[in-house]
């Protein structure tokens, strides 16, 4: 067997990445998203793609952030993974999408775990799985509960100390990441990085509290490159166990429907059952699966 040979496309040769099979259907759940066409690789073996990956970013980011698009043909877990090895650009991250159940379904599951293979063999490990959201019109508009009182807030200060005091107590997998490898300043300032990268307005970022003054929490509507989303819901340890997040929830996706807003994305960390729960009474369906691998930080960093 002759061994691999790794391709980074352009716009000559972008068909290549089109041929190989799409078992995952990722075509479909990334339909929205924009890759360019030189932040694509694909490895041949006798003139035939056996693996392909793509890597996203915004549209003024000089190098990709995520590789959210990976496949490998059966038994090519090697080259998949040199493929990711030998990349160019140093993404942290990679998102594999799959289809509801695929646990349940052997060629899926087949499927799915050829790549969790060939991504750990690049020096991948799994971060989390979670549950991603879609909401449409035909989801209905969840009623707002009337709980709490929400306003603009300017002051990015109010919204660190804020992530600081929700991340100190959380269920997110990738706050307790960035906790570990650079403690809760850190986890909070990367939510603020994010959203300040998005191109949704600064002014959408809200504070919640009671009637009575009481700070609860605040939500992030936001839209991304591709989509208005749920950016984030978090509610301070001390306000919790009475089910704000919900109203959080509610508030964040009606404030998008105003801003004209006809489907809406969300995802929660599979684990975070109470999260799930909000989701699926504010009528948000499951369309998909993610799963995210990460480099580890002291890796990355080496």
């Amino acid at each position: 067997m002759t061994d691999p040979v790794i391709h980074t496309l352009d716009e000559n040769s972008a068909a290549l990445f089109d041929a190989l099979p799409d078992p995952l259907h990722t075509r479909e759940a990334l339909r929205s998203a924009r890759h360019r066409p030189d932040w694509k690789r694909v490895a041949l073996r006798d003139g035939t793609v056996v693996a392909r990956a793509a890597w996203w970013g915004g549209p003024d980011d000089a190098e990709p952030i995520v590789v959210d698009w990976f496949d490998v043909a059966e038994g090519e877990e090697e080259a998949g993974a040199q493929l990711l090895r030998t990349a160019p650009w140093p993404a942290r991250d990679l998102e594999l999408n799959l289809p509801n159940g695929w646990r349940e379904a052997p060629a899926l599951r087949a499927a799915a775990e050829a790549r969790f293979t060939a991504a750990r063999a690049a020096g991948y490990e799994l971060l989390v799985e979670r549950f991603q959201y879609r909401w449409t019109p035909a989801c209905g508009l969840p009623e707002r509960p009337g709980r709490l009182v929400f306003r603009p807030e300017p002051d990015d200060a109010v919204f660190f100390d804020a992530l600081r005091r929700i991340h100190s107590v959380t269920l997110d997998a990738h706050a307790r990441d960035a906790i570990e490898s650079g403690g809760v300043d850190r986890a909070a300032q990367e939510e603020i990085d994010f959203f300040r990268w998005c191109p949704s307005p600064r002014a959408w970022w809200q504070v919640a509290h009671t009637p009575d003054g009481e700070f609860v929490g605040i939500h992030i509507p936001a839209h991304n490159p591709e989509t208005p989303c749920i950016g984030f819901i978090g509610v301070v340890p001390e306000r919790r166990g009475h089910g704000y997040a919900y109203d959080l929830l509610v508030e964040c996706t009606r404030h998008l429907v105003e801003h004209g807003a006809e489907l809406i994305a969300a995802s929660t960390d599979q684990g975070n059952f109470p999260m799930a729960a909000h989701f699926a009474k504010a009528g948000y369906p499951v369309v998909r699966e993610r799963v995210n691998f990460r480099v580890p930080a002291d890796v990355s960093a080496g």
